[in-house]
């Protein structure tokens, strides 16, 4: 169902600053008509204002933006028409190519609001083609996530969704507990119905429950957990003593001088950080502050900013050296951050020789496989960044990740579904009531409309659309 909007909105839907083209959209019932007012075709036979029946839909004009006030030409453009329904939003829906000077998309903006637009509110375009029925919320919601994608993987999963394998997936399963709910209550109001209780074999139920609904919504939510990375990326943060090489093996890591680097301890005092790809993966890296007792004010915050970050990190790299036995100041650092998925990685073993033995964890260390590296000269990095990716995401690398992966909103309501059906499955195992089964099926499908966007109430959808950009 269509929804009526009064309005007609306008912004400037490029990224900001200046560039070779910028496109100005307009979606409303006036858009049209402003395009008409203010557009002059550039072909002499037609070189005066349109009327907006002149316009084709889906069709590209050459010409300029004027300002009817004085007649002044204010940019050269290519501007398109598309008719509702067939446009992003459902309305009318112009865009204008214009020159991407700020100056001269401003003066354009400008006469177009001047001209019976408003300014759009941040994501007004994509929630007008949510309430149009053009897209659902999961649709919605990828949107932002195809913006904000750093990696071709989460490119990918988010364009899976804007094209709706999400809505599928779940509409598939809703189409299933839909199905339940119509005969376990023909099991209600004809309890002693023979074709009611023939059509309601409770084997047959269970298995297409479990089947069909309950396996597939768990399987979405282990999505989440498993891809995470996809969609957020990894925290990885290097911790040790000072001057044991951690900003080496940052350089090292980004494949590029990133951290100074010198032989005097403390050098780092404040957190330094970086992104690399990972096998597809984004990977925020900190360089923090040597752990260490200090009176040095300004190294102490800097060790408490490293603390705080640790905190937030995925995983630790607890860099030791290879060619020195643990000592006590390493002993109190593990004990800060070993709550944390903590790495041991080995530095210098450039310096330890051949015939050296390479450091020992002490007993009562978390047991693992140490990782010997040179930052210097680069020996082991390939294969620490290799365990990287297995130890922070679990699964070693994801270049066969799922393409449909729920956000956390989305993630919470799946778990409510589950939980459900899982429920109305038991109900019919211990043979309860088919009033109880009843509550837990329309618990289950309420919990798939609200992901959907069928059922939510106007605060959600309200904080949704408040995370997009203005003109998207």
């Amino acid at each position: 169902m269509v929804a009526m909007f009064d309005s007609t909105i306008a912004a400037v839907a490029s990224p900001a600053g200046s560039g070779g083209i910028v496109i100005i959209r307009i979606s409303g019932p006036g858009s049209i008509q402003i395009a008409a007012s203010i557009f002059r075709p550039a072909a002499k036979a037609s070189n005066r204002q349109p009327t907006p029946e002149s316009f084709t839909s889906h069709r590209l004009y050459y010409g300029h933006i004027v300002d009817q006030h004085g007649g002044r030409a204010l940019d050269e453009v290519l501007l398109a028409v598309m008719r509702a329904p067939r446009s992003y939003t459902r309305e009318d829906v112009v865009e204008i190519n214009c020159h991407g000077g700020p100056a001269a998309v401003q003066a354009v903006l400008d006469l177009i609001l001047r001209s019976g637009a408003r300014l759009a509110e941040p994501g007004e375009f994509t929630r007008r083609a949510f309430m149009n029925g053009r897209i659902d919320l999961t649709q919605a919601e990828a949107v932002i996530d195809v913006i904000n994608a750093r990696t071709q993987q989460a490119l990918e999963a988010a364009t899976a969704q804007v094209c709706g394998a999400f809505r599928r997936e779940l509409e598939d399963v809703r189409g299933v507990l839909t199905d339940m709910l119509v005969r376990n209550e023909a099991a209600i109001d004809f309890p002693e119905d023979d074709d009611v209780k023939e059509d309601s074999d409770l084997g047959a139920m269970i298995s297409s429950l479990r089947q069909k609904a309950i396996e597939p919504i768990a399987q979405l939510i282990r999505n989440y957990h498993d891809a995470r990375p996809v969609r957020e990326g990894l925290t990885v943060a290097i911790a040790g003593r000072p001057n044991v090489g951690k900003s080496s093996l940052m350089n090292r890591l980004l494949a590029r001088e990133r951290a100074i680097v010198t032989p005097h301890p403390g050098t780092t005092r404040d957190a330094i950080e970086d992104e690399f790809l990972l096998k597809g993966i984004a990977v925020r890296l900190w360089d923090t502050a040597g752990l260490h007792a200090s009176e040095d004010p300004i190294e102490s915050i800097g060790m408490q900013k490293t603390l705080e970050r640790m905190e937030h990190a995925d995983l630790i790299l607890f860099l030791l050296e290879a060619h020195k036995p643990v000592c006590a100041e390493d002993a109190e650092i593990y004990n800060k951050i070993r709550p944390k998925t903590v790495l041991f990685v080995l530095n210098k073993i450039d310096l330890a020789g051949e015939s050296a033995p390479l450091a020992v964890i002490p007993d009562g260390w978390v047991e693992a496989s140490l990782i010997p590296v040179s930052a210097l000269t680069g020996q082991g990095i390939e294969i620490l960044r290799d365990i990287i990716l297995k130890r922070a995401t679990g699964a070693g690398c994801l270049e066969k990740s799922p393409t449909i992966i729920p956000n956390l909103r989305q993630k919470a309501l799946l778990e409510g579904c589950l939980q459900s059906a899982e429920a109305a499955a038991d109900s019919v195992e211990k043979g309860e009531s088919p009033e109880i089964v009843d509550i837990n099926l329309r618990q289950a499908i309420d919990y798939i409309d609200k992901t959907l966007g069928i059922s939510v109430g106007p605060d959600i959808i309200d904080r949704i659309f408040d995370r997009f950009c203005i003109g998207k």
